[in-house]
């Protein structure tokens, strides 16, 4: 198991959680994107899954007969693009989107007459704010000021006025952006749904995260008593810890590789049986 998967309640600490046998039908992946399986750039165009994460992913899906999905707050749309040509099950913008291992997908969607004022209210607070950037995910916005710090506090100040004026949205901060989302949708919510529905049912729950966005999945999986793993630095709840994205690429493959090795191991078990016969 990679050595840099600690328990996060410490700095160093040699216990580690359980390594998930992918081949046994026991676990469940739920994977964070932005800041976890790709690193996080300035703008939010131009992050990218490496190919051979892609490849590993697919490889990890298909190990545990497809129970693996990603928990995002992008749109699905935009998971599938990162993900090609794979597609996984997935639940896009915090939980507001989500589509099963069949395909279904499941949206929530803002009425004309709160989606339409609240753009343009936020269009014209963001305008004032030079280097901010305001994304529009058709039932929630993102209100991003990585490039604009200074601006910190009048970005959460529109944002906070945006929820006050329509009781129906929620504010969920984030790494440099302030989301405005339908409230009762969030990353927990998502995987619990998910943990409801085959494949992903029956089995016990992992998630890796790196933001607050992700603390709600965290609550939950640990509830289910599962795997929460967060990257990076910063008190949260999640049980252990990856310091970078490039550690969840090595445990990933560590995974795989100790699948191979116990596949190789089962299979010389069996030839061994069948010759003593």
């Amino acid at each position: 198991m990679n050595s840099n998967l600690t328990n996060s309640t410490q700095d160093t600490t040699p216990e580690t959680p359980p390594n998930p046998a992918i081949h046994g039908g026991d676990y469940a992946f739920f994977f964070d994107v932005d800041g976890t399986l790709a690193e996080i750039c300035p703008e939010p165009d131009a992050v990218s899954i490496p190919v051979n994460v892609r490849n590993n992913l697919q490889t990890l899906s298909v190990a545990s007969n497809g129970a693996l999905a990603l928990i995002s707050g992008r749109p699905i749309e935009q998971l599938d693009q990162l993900a090609t040509p794979f597609v996984f099950p997935a639940a896009g913008v915090h939980g507001a989107e989500l589509r099963d291992s069949a395909g279904n997908l499941h949206r929530v969607s803002l009425p004309d007459e709160v989606a339409v004022p609240l753009q343009q209210m936020l269009e014209k607070g963001m305008a004032e704010l030079p280097g901010t950037l305001l994304e529009a995910k058709g039932m929630a916005f993102a209100l991003h000021y990585r490039q604009a710090t200074d601006f910190q506090q009048q970005v959460l100040a529109l944002a906070e006025a945006a929820v006050a004026k329509f009781p129906q949205l929620m504010l969920q901060r984030g790494k440099c952006v302030a989301e405005i989302k339908p409230r009762g949708n969030d990353k927990g919510a998502a995987i619990t749904e998910f943990m409801q529905q085959a494949p992903f049912a029956g089995r016990t729950p992992v998630f890796v995260g790196d933001d607050l966005t992700d603390e709600k999945g965290f609550q939950a999986v640990n509830a289910l008593h599962g795997i929460t793993v967060k990257v990076g630095e910063g008190s949260s709840h999640a049980r252990y810890r990856l310091g970078k994205v490039t550690d969840v690429y090595s445990w990933i493959e560590q995974m795989l590789e100790q699948a191979m090795l116990q596949r190789h191991l089962n299979n010389k078990n069996v030839e061994e049986k069948e010759s003593s016969l």
